[in-house]
């Protein structure tokens, strides 16, 4: 059990039943009052971002999550299958946990899955990863009113805003923080 107030962005802890994430935390203190800790949560389970707020003496159950290196395999529309590198066990995520990441994925990518009790409940992607351009709009070297890029959409679905010189059949790389072009590889 851990206080309240020692909760940090990226900690993770159990409170009515629920595991959530910590995405950011903020500290009140009044002048004759008690504290007041305010943090945004996401919930492990569903994917649901929210705030929460406790009191200074307020406890919860911090938990320590698993982290193991796995391939992504495929999805059948609302599950998507991974395989563990080391065990070959292959654990499903649902749909609504990885929505955010989907665009990303490519068959055979390594990821690190996080689980808590063998339930597996978040993905971390590479910071980069590299897509193949498989529609793109010719750009015209005097065409610069819309300050010189133009959206391509790349092998997952994903539309990019790249340069002018990007065309069909090029693989570009792609920041998966901020979804921006970085270069063409």
């Amino acid at each position: 059990m851990i206080e309240a107030n020692a909760l940090r962005k990226g900690t993770t802890f159990t409170a009515d039943n629920e595991l959530f994430k910590v995405l950011d935390y903020t500290h009140n203190k009044t002048a004759r009052g008690s504290a007041t800790i305010r943090v945004k949560v996401q919930n492990l389970r569903s994917g649901a971002i929210f705030e929460k707020t406790f009191n200074g003496g307020e406890r919860v159950q911090d938990i320590s999550l698993d982290h193991a290196t796995a391939q992504y395999l495929y999805n059948d529309g609302h599950l998507y299958y991974f395989m563990d590198t080391e065990t070959y066990e292959q654990p499903a995520i649902n749909k609504e946990v990885l929505e955010d990441i989907i665009p990303y994925l490519t068959e055979n990518m390594e990821v690190k899955i996080s689980s808590y009790e063998g339930e597996p409940l978040d993905i971390q992607i590479p910071i980069t990863v590299d897509l193949e351009v498989i529609d793109a709009e010719p750009g015209f070297a005097g065409d610069t009113a819309q300050g010189a890029s133009k959206p391509v959409t790349v092998s997952t679905g994903l539309v990019v805003n790249t340069p002018l010189f990007v065309n069909i059949g090029d693989t570009i790389r792609i920041d998966t923080r901020t979804g921006e072009y970085l270069t063409r590889v």
